[in-house]
């Protein structure tokens, strides 16, 4: 039996600025890069910036979907999953994620920032959210070095 691939949850805003899009798209460009799934919530924002740099880089993206419509995803997702359960799927992004990568956002975020927290998960501060527990990385090409590293960990 093959090995499941590795996912990784980007999280963060549904409203974002330039600055953190292309941090998004850097990070979603990375996923690809490493041979990793990009899991987010599927819609705007850092979603939408993550997955399409996932895709430009040749990745595969995943959107857990508030509603009861594939349409409302985003157009850089392969996969799109309605939950119907609105907010609640932030529990569901935070546990199907190998690893998670946090970038700046708002409750919604740190809802996810929670759930993985309590399932153990490696979470990855790309946003600033300095909370207890996850790895605190100051740029994308350090955040690239320690989803390498927790891939590896995995994988052992």
């Amino acid at each position: 039996m093959s090995k499941q691939k590795i996912t990784v949850s980007v999280i963060g805003g549904s409203k974002s600025t330039l600055e953190v899009d292309q941090l998004a798209h850097d990070v979603g460009k990375i996923i690809a890069e490493v041979g990793a799934i990009l899991v987010c919530g599927g819609l705007m924002g850092v979603m939408l910036a993550a997955s399409r740099g996932c895709k430009e880089a040749g990745g595969t993206t995943i959107g857990l979907l508030p509603g009861v419509d594939k349409s409302d995803a985003n157009e850089y997702i392969d996969i799109a999953l309605p939950t119907t359960i609105g907010f609640a799927r932030n529990a569901c992004v935070a546990a199907s994620a190998d690893i998670i990568v946090a970038l700046p956002g708002s409750h919604g975020t740190s809802s996810e920032i929670s759930y993985g927290l309590v399932y153990k998960r490696p979470i990855i501060d790309l946003g600033g959210w300095d909370r207890e527990g996850m790895i605190k990385v100051n740029d994308v090409q350090e955040a690239k070095v320690k989803i390498q590293e927790c891939i590896r960990a995995l994988q052992e």
